[in-house]
């Protein structure tokens, strides 16, 4: 198997319910170091995913260029649009949904977010992650305008009322095409790994909650998803749900995993789950001792996401029918 260690480099502030147009800092992207260890012992590479805020600071770019320079770090882009200007007023409360902006607007904070990277850290990406996982079809659509190829913005079994519907995706990489028109367009998508406890159960569920109505639908797919499947992700699931996700996923030859993290989580304070070092030492621990299980038990490789991209052709219908149905309706 293959795994990516994608992580959200971000600023602080996100967890407390308010989205401000300037955070409150960037202090915990220093934090990232103590994931040094991922790369010199296991050798397994990161993939950096950087909000706008982080490209601007001089302090973050000393940390991101460490680790690109001497850890073989990928570094990608990951646009937080309440944060990221230009800003317009709209009557809307933040986060807006991101198919609820204007497209000049989107298209021009994608520009800024993609010139800040260009410019402070001389990185043109190719590697993309929407913030809050909001890849509605507006976003999707612009990244092949501004050569992100592959994007890892979905998480299965994760429906929003009234925003992006990815309950029915699967848990491997597979491509899409954001214009069937153009066929060079097409983006790998590599969602984050989460498995369902029995592989059929995503479509029983989703059926049967299509007679019922809104709100119910809400609490009967949050509920799977909290008590129905397993992920990989140290920040969400206890050690032994990590191992049990992928243990599942190899059974039904899953081939790549997909580990997901905020670099806030790393900082004592900066997340609600984790307040303290002792806390933020735990999380660091799991991810060891994960990791040290996944190398004994079976062959694994390390790669960043375009790394994946280069070392396997990805079918174009490589995705469940009922996924493509319910991403075609939007």
């Amino acid at each position: 198997m293959r795994l990516v260690i994608s992580i959200d480099v971000e600023e602080e502030g996100l967890f407390s319910g308010r989205y401000p147009r300037t955070p409150p800092g960037v202090d915990n992207v220093r934090e990232l170091r103590r994931l040094e260890f991922i790369t010199s012992e296991f050798g397994f590479p990161l993939t950096l995913l950087t909000t706008y805020r982080v490209a601007v600071s001089p302090p973050c770019r000393e940390i991101l260029l460490y680790f690109r320079d001497l850890l073989r770090a990928e570094i990608g882009a990951h646009l937080h649009h309440w944060s990221t200007p230009p800003f317009e007023v709209l009557p809307y409360c933040e986060p807006i949904r991101s198919d609820l902006l204007p497209r000049p607007l989107l298209e021009a904070k994608f520009e800024t977010l993609l010139a800040s990277l260009r410019d402070n850290l001389g990185i043109v990406p190719q590697a993309f992650r929407m913030g809050r996982f909001d890849i509605g079809e507006m976003v999707f659509k612009l990244l092949p305008k501004f050569g992100l190829n592959v994007d890892s913005s979905i998480v299965p079994l994760r429906r929003i009322s009234g925003g992006p519907d990815h309950f029915l995706a699967p848990p491997d990489p597979f491509r899409r095409l954001p214009d069937p028109l153009r066929p060079g367009d097409s983006i790998l998508e590599v969602p984050l790994t989460i498995v369902p406890l029995v592989s059929a159960s995503p479509q029983l569920i989703h059926q049967l909650a299509s007679s019922i109505s809104e709100r119910n639908r809400d609490v009967v797919f949050t509920g799977f998803r909290y008590i129905a499947s397993v992920g990989i992700h140290p920040a969400w699931c206890l050690l032994q749900s990590m191992k049990l996700a992928v243990r599942l996923h190899r059974s039904r030859n899953g081939k790549v995993l997909n580990m997901f993290l905020h670099s806030s989580e790393l900082k004592p304070g900066a997340s609600p789950l984790f307040p303290t070092e002792r806390a933020v030492n735990s999380l660091v621990e799991r991810i060891r001792e994960f990791l040290s299980w996944l190398v004994r038990t079976g062959p694994v490789e390390g790669v960043t996401l375009c790394q994946l991209q280069a070392r396997e052709a990805w079918d174009e219908n490589n995705f469940c029918e009922e996924f493509k149905k319910n991403a075609d309706a939007g």
